[in-house]
């Protein structure tokens, strides 16, 4: 007889709550408001740092991929 395991059905464990962190537009309005810049440059410093950001910050918050590459100049 197969030993029973721990929590759900499929086998996973109890999900930790996660708290939701801010959203793009809420960060660039924080942006511009401490540099004293429009919001559509914070935008533009925002994604900068986002496609700047770490694989180890990309692991922790799964967001950062939502930024898409740079538009090439032609």
């Amino acid at each position: 007889m197969a030993a029973r395991r721990s929590g759900t059905a499929k086998g996973g464990g109890a999900k930790k709550a996660v708290k939701k962190g801010m959203g793009f537009n809420a960060a660039a309005g924080k942006i511009a408001a401490k540099e004293g810049v429009n919001p559509q440059k914070a935008r533009a410093i925002l994604a900068s740092a986002t496609r700047k950001a770490s694989p180890a910050a990309r692991k922790a918050n799964p967001n950062l991929r939502n930024v898409l590459p740079k538009k090439k100049a032609s």
